[in-house]
């Protein structure tokens, strides 16, 4: 699905996503990534289950008001035990399905926020020789 940008000159924003992968400023991405208003870094999870405390550990010390954790195509809810960096640090944490952290993120940027999208793509949500996997973002 694309997402229409309005506005945000210059900050990442999400433009599209569909099974396994995300779009941000028109570009594809296939593989986990933490997308913040001025960067974008790879992320070490390639699954839900893989997630621990470490994953959030380095973005506790980013200044951000709030990190976004889209789990994939359904919404998961990670242990306690593996946001407590962040609550340590005074982050507020949403998480929510890939979709709607997507779109959430956006309006954050939008607003003016700290905030991060911390996106899991499970390395394998994807068959290659799947064609009706296309790119849904056009």
């Amino acid at each position: 699905m694309k997402l229409h940008l309005a506005g945000g000159a210059g900050l990442n924003l999400f433009s599209g996503y569909g099974p396994g992968y995300v779009a941000v400023n028109g570009t594809r991405h296939a593989q986990s990534l933490v997308v913040l208003p001025d960067s974008i870094d790879a992320w070490d999870p390639g699954s839900f289950e893989a997630l621990d405390a470490e994953h959030f550990a380095a973005l506790a010390s980013r200044g951000l008001e709030v990190v976004i954790v889209g789990t994939g195509s359904k919404l998961r809810f990670p242990r306690p035990a593996i946001l407590a960096p962040l609550a340590r640090a005074g982050v507020g944490v949403e998480v929510m399905d890939t979709q709607a952290a997507c779109r959430t993120y956006n309006i954050l940027v939008a607003e003016g926020r700290k905030v991060a999208a911390a996106i899991i793509l499970e390395r394998s949500a994807v068959d290659p020789s799947d064609a009706s996997a296309g790119p849904r973002d056009d």
